[in-house]
């Protein structure tokens, strides 16, 4: 008589598995720090360890072929800073930054306003001021120093031609006039920015605002001076604190057009630490005027967003 084994239990259903509170919560924690990573890592690479190998390089003796000899303590900034070329070139940089920043943001912001009203062709003149924004610096330097050329410039060719001169002007008879064209091609090229950050601010004024304004009898300065400015703080403060780095680095216009020459008298401190680091091979003393730059236009840019978002706390 055969038997029948037993037959094998049903297998049991198993639940699902909730997660644990406690990892997810761990998770949503460091979430944030996972995505933006890849941009920690990436910043210290290329910002962070380049700022602190100049540091070190600017308090080192190093020869002309990039070998460091060890620790000279503060000798690299004190030669730079007894030099009488650093002097003029602090000045240059000085002007240089300030006049292109102001003229700049002035221009750009009365355009800005010109381009935000509505009118026949409004988007063909918006792309028409992108140009010079987009166009690379060293091509824009190029086309000045054509346009200013003497013998076959643009400048004169049109001026006579219009009858205002009967023969070619030499219009850089001296370095401060090669450096007043400079700062005027800084200032051409720099427009396009401070106007589209402005731009889109006034883009952003809901415009209830202007027609409260106009029932309560204001008129074009009040709304100006009492709405635009105050509600366009923002963008213009981020213009600004962007336009002081980018103009105080500027290397193409002025290595284009004068290569800081002559005798550095259109120098500015990018152009001048370049020449002592690759032209003279005095790569410590060089480190030393990038640090010099480094913490003036850390200090500038820092009491000038200090300045604004407290003005700006105190007015709310």
């Amino acid at each position: 008589m055969s038997t029948k084994a037993p037959a094998a239990p049903a297998k049991q259903q198993q639940e699902p598995r909730l997660p644990n509170p406690a990892n997810k919560k761990l998770f949503r924690t460091i979430e944030p720090y996972i995505w933006i990573a890849p941009s920690i890592i990436l910043m210290v690479i290329f910002i962070v360890t380049p700022i602190i190998k100049v540091f070190q390089l600017s308090m080192s003796k190093v020869t002309r072929a990039g070998l460091v000899k060890g620790y000279n303590n503060f000798e690299n900034f004190t030669k730079v800073l007894k030099s009488p070329t650093f002097a003029l070139v602090l000045k240059n940089t000085i002007v240089w930054t300030i006049a292109v920043v102001i003229i700049s943001t002035v221009l750009g912001f009365l355009l800005a306003l010109v381009l935000n009203n509505k009118f026949r062709g409004r988007k063909i003149a918006r792309a028409i001021v992108v140009f010079p924004w987009a166009t690379t610096l060293v091509i824009q330097a190029s086309v000045w120093n054509f346009i200013i050329n003497k013998d076959y410039g643009t400048l004169n060719t049109l001026l006579m031609k219009l009858h205002i001169i009967s023969a070619p002007v030499n219009w850089t008879p001296n370095p401060g006039a090669y450096f007043a064209w400079e700062i005027a091609c800084g200032i051409f090229v720099t427009i396009p920015f401070v106007c589209f950050c402005v731009l889109s601010g006034l883009q952003s004024i809901d415009s209830s605002y202007y027609e409260a304004a106009t029932v309560d009898g204001a008129g074009y300065f009040q709304k100006l001076f009492n709405i635009t400015l105050p509600l366009v703080k923002s963008s213009l403060t981020v213009s600004t604190v962007l336009n002081i780095i980018y103009v105080f680095n500027s290397f193409p216009i002025i290595w284009t057009m004068t290569k800081g020459d002559p005798a550095s008298s259109t120098d500015t401190l990018v152009t001048y630490l370049y020449k002592l680091a690759f032209y003279n091979g005095k790569q410590g003393e060089a480190s030393a005027v990038s640090v010099i730059g480094f913490i003036i236009l850390l200090t500038c840019a820092s009491v000038y967003m200090i300045y604004t978002l407290r003005k700006g706390d105190d007015d709310l």
